[in-house]
């Protein structure tokens, strides 16, 4: 099945109903990138007047972990995932519509490979970079995969 922008956010609907409250929405999605978009509103906001921080959060993993499933399902085999570790920055107030982008997919790839060669749980970090629309950097995200092939 190919992963489609339309098909990501019916699942943000029934599976992750919190990040579709507070406004997240897949924009594009390929083999190599995937971008998720929120935008601020009194639904996400801060006391601080800008996006709560676990809002960005919720985008910036979508648009890692939207990739790693395409990538995944495009392998054919069962492979498990899931989010061992991940860090932030944040660098600007985030106001307006924020874009998440993840551009790892070659980086996802090879370890998919390695983790069906040998058999092994892999890890990766992938990142995730918040621009707003003026073109700035608002935060940063990176999330610590773990891949297993399922027996």
């Amino acid at each position: 099945m190919n992963l489609t922008p339309r098909k990501l956010n019916s699942y943000i609907i029934f599976k992750l109903p919190a990040a579709y409250i507070c406004g997240v929405r897949t924009k594009y999605i390929d083999n190599q990138k995937c971008m998720v978009s929120v935008k601020y509103r009194w639904i996400n906001q801060n006391p601080f007047k800008s996006m709560f921080w676990a809002v960005q959060g919720m985008a910036a993993e979508f648009s890692t972990g939207a990739l790693m499933t395409s990538k995944i399902q495009s392998t054919g085999k069962r492979i498990s995932m899931l989010v061992t570790s991940n860090h932030a920055r944040f660098t600007k107030k985030a106001i307006g519509r924020i874009q998440f982008t993840c551009n790892d997919g070659d980086l996802i790839d090879d370890v998919l490979t390695k983790a069906i060669e040998s058999g092994e749980g892999q890890t990766i970090e992938l990142k995730s970079i918040g621009i707003d629309e003026q073109g700035d950097e608002v935060s940063s995200f990176v999330f610590e995969w773990s891949v297993k092939l399922k027996s």
